[in-house]
């Protein structure tokens, strides 16, 4: 059984909560990406701006002027980070609420590049993979071997805030099903009580109707 947890440790070991890519942004554009973070977790967004050149058909590095504006939503849409950024950096911040963090970006200016294309590179890195753990053994005088087992109990730790975030989001969408099965329910008694109204009224609209024409 032992080794059974430990195989399975190791396969999450290997897994990388992280992605890279890049994107093309207009001056008046805003280009948003939504991350699951469970609480208390650790975010890292690495960037990196390059300008459209006409002149050799690519995109080059950009000028010390160019920025990006950074906005960071939590689950509650709470902004948690909004500042303006230089052409290259680091963004750092810590989940407090487990859920659907909300990562924007957009140009500082719509008057720097004349309506040229900006091509952004972007790396986000969640949990224990945004630790930097070659400054973290220079710093504490790791072992190789204790380094390791520092990555397995970070890595332990985080495969647990996965684990309680499942079990929120699972809490959630049964208390979102039994209330909506709850709407559902009164919803339909009171069809049925508005049908049995209309019903007895039409009952004694038409028993006064055959009344006054002495059909009755």
């Amino acid at each position: 059984m032992y080794k059974k947890l430990l195989l399975y440790v190791l396969i999450l070991a290997s897994w990388q909560t992280a992605f890279g890519l890049y994107f093309h942004i207009a001056e008046t554009e805003r280009k948003c990406f939504i991350e699951e973070v469970p609480d208390e977790t650790t975010v890292i967004v690495n960037y990196k701006v390059e300008l459209y050149d006409p002149r050799s058909n690519g995109f080059m590095p950009s000028s010390p002027g160019i920025g990006m504006h950074v906005e960071v939503r939590d689950s509650d849409d709470k902004v948690i980070l909004s500042r303006v950024y230089s052409s290259e950096g680091r963004i750092s911040f810590t989940s407090h609420t487990p859920g659907e963090h909300v990562i924007c970006m957009y140009s500082n200016s719509t008057a720097w590049f004349s309506g040229a294309q900006l091509r952004v590179h972007l790396d986000i890195q969640v949990g224990e993979h945004a630790i930097d753990y070659a400054s973290v053994a220079q710093k504490e005088k790791l072992t190789e071997l204790q380094l390791r087992i520092r990555q397995l109990l970070d890595q332990v730790e985080q495969i647990t805030k996965e684990q309680n975030y499942q079990r929120y989001r699972e809490e959630r969408f049964r208390h979102t099903s039994e209330s909506t099965n709850s709407r559902v329910l009164w919803w339909s008694l009171a069809q049925t009580v508005v049908l049995v109204c209309m019903g007895f009224w039409q009952m004694r609209h038409l028993k006064s109707f055959f009344e006054a024409k002495k059909l009755v």
